[in-house]
């Protein structure tokens, strides 16, 4: 088994880590979602939907490692790297929209509804 091999099978396996939490993450979204369903919760859809957008973003950045170790070791040529690079670029631009979608602002514009001490406010609050 050369090294090359070894890396492939991290590489698989990582890829693998990244799918299942995926998978079980938005399983237990959906369980939750289902628990607050039942007690009523008038928000159980929006928790869903932030939740099961978390997962994805957690199971992206874990694919996005797979690929870039995959580049850098086992397939390193010019090829393989801009084939990376239109990968990382769809990723993050998946990742950024559904940080948007989860957060419903954008990112820089968070700034604007924290207040000293890290919660959530109005925004218009000034701090002093």
């Amino acid at each position: 088994m050369t090294f090359d091999d070894v890396v492939s099978d991290l590489v698989r396996v990582i890829e693998s880590v990244g799918a299942a939490i995926m998978v079980v993450g938005g399983l237990a979204a959906f369980v939750q979602y289902a628990r607050h369903v039942r007690k009523g919760a008038a928000a159980a859809y929006t928790e869903l939907r932030r939740n099961v957008g978390r997962v994805i973003l957690l199971g992206l950045e874990v694919l996005i490692v797979a690929d870039i170790i995959r580049t850098i070791i086992v397939d390193s040529t010019l090829e393989s790297v801009g084939v990376l690079a239109i990968i990382v670029i769809i990723r993050i631009l998946l990742s950024f929209s559904l940080e948007v979608e989860i957060d419903g602002m954008w990112p820089w514009n968070r700034w604007r509804t924290e207040r000293p001490g890290g919660s959530t406010g109005t925004g218009t609050e000034q701090s002093g």
